[in-house]
């Protein structure tokens, strides 16, 4: 524990501008990322004796070694600057809005060349628009099958399509009128094209110039007695008001506006927002946090919108964002959002009217996100302490371990062996710092966990003397506080002595055996064993088995590439490069299998004459490639 005086900088050689400062801890990581329109005023206030300051507080700047700053020219900067940050550090001291599930989004992949609509959860991808997140997927599958009445735009997975174009018949939504089929030339790539923008503006919540084209045509066949035609046009009128009528109006037409609601205590906050287009709630989305820093409502609200749109398109910001309070930034966030919009943005706070009803509305949610949030994690957050103390006491380390590496070797018979490194920060995964390492010449577990553990740490000890700006993208330059090996004692064994080898003396080492899950630490003669159902031994279960699975995916893929390119090993003229071009192709055996000489043609490097030749070999009579 650091004491904040040993790294506070001299009053006078802090500046009084406005700027964007970090904390780090004494191994350089980033634990804390926060602005101010004078610095030298702001810093200050950390610097106060430990008493003053609230216990969050006084966690951070005990924990923290260093502090640094950066100047900018005014307020709108270092708003763009402490969000990049943020993002980029993931700062354990930051209030960081998360969703509190999983939200689907209905997506139109505008990035293909034929567009297809389909379900989507996760990551936002460049060239893909998005229309939500509702709150239940059937909710998107109901308004996507009454959708495809009135605008069959395809909808069908790559492998489908591509299925369909070689057999040269669509799937059963084309037979049924639900698909245009532009896999077997139905409708051109424009006019497919075509098609999805006009089902992004029916979901975008514009539907006044196709429902007036429908009916226009509608009136125009009835009065030439094409009847048929007419019902086909009335069919999609009803199937585009019936998609209409899935959201409902709650403002007068023409309207865009995101309600913004929040629910804050000390603990933990919780937020939801209704996205309202022509009137219309066309989707809504909740997040829940827990408050690693004191912060009232406006600042808290500009943490959540900042979140909301930190990777938003120009067409997903609407021209008036209504928040519950007004943060101190609103001036400098609203030329951010316009800026990402290219036109201007009013924050303002509901007073009155259909809006502030609607905002309650969404405060009454947010309240609802909070209550089960509370009811998931009532338990997880004492369990979590629990559990990390009692790991520290039956261990005998001298603090808790905060961040705890699992390490697991995965292989068949000695061959395609691999390792696999998993994090655990708090007790919880920290999946975006798992490691996959390909081990080559080991002839047991013990030299590929010394293989392992070799690297990892080498790399540490080189990344550990960058300097801070290169560290913080290394990938091992942060140290556990403990070390878990699967295995018994000679993984330990084999570990400890990699770790002696390189000289690391403050890492805390031990191996957990599967056999009656005993904890094996270096030296000691007899394993520990934790009580069953404690909460350490939960613990150390869920770090191994996570270890385990994801050496275990890592070694199937492996595998998997290995047999799949083995597998054409014996054709005619097919080598290892020729074998893989031919499996990125196709995508399996069996698919290789099922085309002609003509599309094996198709491939780069195989000419007519190979693909004779390994066609023929294929169907033969010895019926290679069966399996």
């Amino acid at each position: 524990m650091a004491d904040p005086a040993s790294y506070r900088p001299a009053p006078g050689t802090i500046p009084t501008r406005p700027g964007v400062y970090r904390f780090r801890d004494p191994h350089g990581r980033v634990v804390y990322v926060g602005k101010a329109k004078n610095l030298r005023a702001r810093l200050a206030n950390y610097f106060q004796p430990l008493a003053n300051l609230h216990p969050r507080t006084q966690m951070m700047v005990t924990t923290a070694a260093s502090v640094e700053w950066t100047v900018v020219r005014n307020e709108v900067e270092s708003l763009i600057l402490e969000h990049t940050w943020i993002k980029e550090y993931d700062p354990r001291f930051n209030v960081v809005f998360k969703d509190d599930k999983s939200y689907p989004y209905l997506a139109v992949t505008l990035n293909e060349k034929f567009p297809r609509i389909q379900v989507m959860r996760g990551d936002r991808k460049k060239g893909v628009r998005y229309f939500g997140p509702y709150a239940k997927a059937w909710a998107i599958r109901e308004t996507v099958d009454t959708l495809l009445a009135a605008l069959p735009v395809r909808t069908c997975a790559p492998g489908v399509f591509r299925k369909a174009e070689r057999q040269g018949r669509p799937c059963l939504l084309g037979y049924i009128d639900k698909c245009s089929a532009p896999c077997v030339g139905r409708i051109s790539p424009e006019d497919h094209r075509a098609l999805a923008e006009r089902v992004c503006a029916v979901l975008g919540g514009d539907a006044k110039g196709i429902m007036r084209d429908l009916t226009h045509t509608m009136n125009d066949a009835a009065e030439r007695e094409d009847f048929e035609a007419a019902a086909r046009a009335r069919d999609r009128l009803q199937a585009l008001t019936a998609v209409l009528d899935r959201n409902a109006v709650v403002l007068d037409a023409g309207v865009d506006v995101d309600i913004f609601s929040l629910v804050d205590d000390e603990m933990e906050a919780a937020a939801h927002v209704f996205y309202v287009r022509d009137g219309r709630i066309t989707g809504e989305r909740g997040w829940v946090v827990d408050k690693p820093e004191p912060l009232g409502a406006a600042a808290m609200v500009l943490q959540l919108v900042q979140e909301a749109y930190g990777a938003a398109e120009a067409d997903d910001i609407p021209p008036e964002v209504l928040v519950p309070a007004l943060p101190d930034d609103a001036a400098p966030l609203a030329e951010v959002l316009g800026g990402m919009r290219g036109a201007r943005v009013a924050i303002r706070v509901a007073q009155r009217g259909k809006k502030a009803e609607l905002a309650q509305t969404g405060h009454q949610n947010a309240q609802q996100v909070l209550d089960q949030h509370r009811l998931k994690r009532a338990s997880d957050l004492t369990t979590r302490s629990a559990a990390l103390q009692e790991l520290q006491e039956a261990l005998g380390m001298v603090e808790a371990p905060l961040r705890i590496e699992c390490y697991d070797i995965s292989h068949t018979q000695g061959t395609h062996q691999v390792g696999s490194m998993v994090v655990f920060e708090d007790a919880l995964p920290r999946k975006k710092e798992y490691r996959q390492f390909s081990i080559a010449d080991a002839v047991d577990d013990t030299a590929a966990m010394d293989e392992v553990l070799t690297r990892r740490f080498t790399r540490y000890l080189e990344e550990s003397q960058l300097p801070p700006e290169e560290r913080e993208s290394a990938r091992f330059a942060y140290p556990p506080q403990l070390v878990v090996v699967d295995g018994g004692l000679p993984q330990v064994n084999a570990a400890r002595e990699v770790l002696d080898r390189l000289g690391i003396t403050d890492v805390f080492l031990c191996g957990l055996a599967k056999r009656l899950e005993e904890i094996w630490i270096p030296g000691e003669p007899f394993p520990v064993i934790l009580p069953r159902g404690s909460e350490a031994l939960y613990l150390m279960q869920r770090v191994r088995d996570e270890a385990h699975r994801f050496a275990i995916r890592h070694h199937r893929a492996k595998r998997g590439k290995t047999v799949t390119a083995s597998a054409l090993d014996s054709l005619p003229g097919i080598g290892p490069s020729r074998a893989k071009a031919l499996i990125r192709h196709f995508g399996s055996p069996a698919r290789l299998k099922e085309a002609s000489a003509e599309q094996i043609a198709l491939v780069p490097g195989i000419g007519e004459g190979l693909a004779r030749s390994v066609y023929a070999a294929l169907h033969g009579d010895d019926g290679m490639l069966e399996s």
